[in-house]
């Protein structure tokens, strides 16, 4: 039961997080699944990923209502598609083939470098 709670409020938190700032829910999951759940970093890589499918579809399928003022760019969603698939396919290789903690420096690199880039630029 106590897994389950956990799951659905990482879950939760993630999910809002994602439909108001546009991320994929991972820079919640990923750490609270291996902290709050004790998986192993490329488990909880694979299963936020999972989680995430869901959640921008869901997502996706909201803002594409006729009434909501939010437009998509489809043309720029197929484009940046592609990328984002080929780039996804290579890097789930690469996810299997580091060690869990290269991948949860990598992880917290990222996140600082973006974080300070968004704090300091206009």
């Amino acid at each position: 039961m106590k897994t389950i709670l956990i799951a659905l409020t990482v879950g939760a938190a993630a999910g809002l997080l994602g439909a108001l700032c546009g991320v994929g829910g991972g820079i919640i999951m990923v750490p609270a699944f291996t902290a709050a759940l004790g998986m192993e970093h490329k488990n909880a890589i694979a299963t936020s990923l999972a989680v995430i499918v869901i959640t921008a579809l869901v997502a996706t399928l909201n803002n594409a209502r006729p009434q909501t003022v939010v437009q998509i760019d489809w043309r720029i969603v197929a484009i940046a598609a592609t990328g984002a698939a080929v780039a996804a396919w290579w890097g789930t290789d690469l996810m299997h083939q580091l060690r869990s903690p290269v991948l949860t420096k990598v992880f917290a690199i990222t996140l600082i470098t973006f974080g300070i880039k968004m704090l300091i630029t206009k």
